[in-house]
């Protein structure tokens, strides 16, 4: 047909003549922080090779959501220009709104409970990128070690963390870790000893128990045939045989004594 037969022939536009992207592109939501995702467009679009005419193109292709929506206040003639497209989403989604939210975050972060000290460090480490971005590596790694012992929960491993004067936070969390796990065991050891303490003084006991109630049941047997064998008392009765009261004939302990009645006269 006509327009199979006819050539297309469009002039090529040498801004937006660039090889195949080799890294995949990026997209932004607005709900992630925007410093890290210009970061990594940046990155991506250096190792892509854009210029900043296809730069702009590709980040207006990577919006989503509300991020998007963010076009709409820009003029069309300026949706190729990569400083535009950049100033509005700053404005819209750019952290330094937030600087002073951080830091005042950072400052009253307190170690969280069952929140273990790597997750604490970590989370010092992100809120410093966001609240001192601006400060140089080796402040912002004093800062973090001030906010990261600060906020840590037991009193004796943030003593100890802060007596060392660390100057990176690496160090300030291994020593740290160290601290919680010397302690734990010490605690472990505190408490193992008064239980073997304990069950030594218990067999004492059980020993010193067994030995009384031993004694007791030997005196209560003796006191038992004791009392077999001694002769029942009453005053109210009166032995024919050694005419004493208190003990009948029968139980008289004089077996060989004579019998004697007063009643009785001998006529011989």
């Amino acid at each position: 047909s006509e327009l199979e037969d006819r050539p297309i022939n469009f002039p090529a536009n040498p801004d937006l003549t660039y090889s195949r992207p080799t890294v995949k592109s990026l997209t932004f939501d607005g709900q992630t922080s925007w410093t890290v995702f210009k970061t990594q467009f940046d990155v991506v679009s250096s190792a892509n090779g854009f210029n900043n005419r296809v730069k702009a193109s590709q980040l207006v292709a990577s919006l989503r959501g509300s991020a998007a929506e963010v076009l709409r206040g820009i003029p069309s003639d300026k949706l190729t220009d990569l400083t535009t497209i950049e100033n509005a989403l700053e404005a819209r989604f750019g952290d330094s709104h937030f600087t002073q939210f951080y830091r005042t975050e950072l400052k009253t972060r307190r170690q969280k409970p069952g929140e273990s000290l790597q997750a604490l460090a970590a989370d010092v480490k992100r809120l410093m990128s966001l609240a001192y971005a601006e400060c140089p590596m080796d402040v912002r790694e004093s800062l973090a070690v001030q906010f990261f012992v600060d906020a840590i929960r037991d009193e004796d491993t943030q003593l100890f963390t802060r007596l060392m004067d660390f100057t990176d936070l690496k160090s300030a969390l291994a020593y740290s870790m160290k601290c919680e796990t010397s302690k734990i065991a010490s605690k472990i050891s505190m408490h193992a000893r008064p239980i073997r303490i304990e069950d030594n003084a218990e067999k004492r006991k059980d020993k010193k128990f067994e030995s009384l109630l031993e004694a007791s049941e030997n005196f209560l047997e003796i006191l038992a045939a004791g009392k077999k064998s001694a002769p029942r008392r009453n005053p109210n009765v009166t032995c024919w045989r050694c005419y004493k009261r208190g003990h009948v004939q029968l139980e008289c302990p004089s077996d060989s004594a004579p019998r004697r009645n007063p009643n009785v006269t001998c006529w011989i």
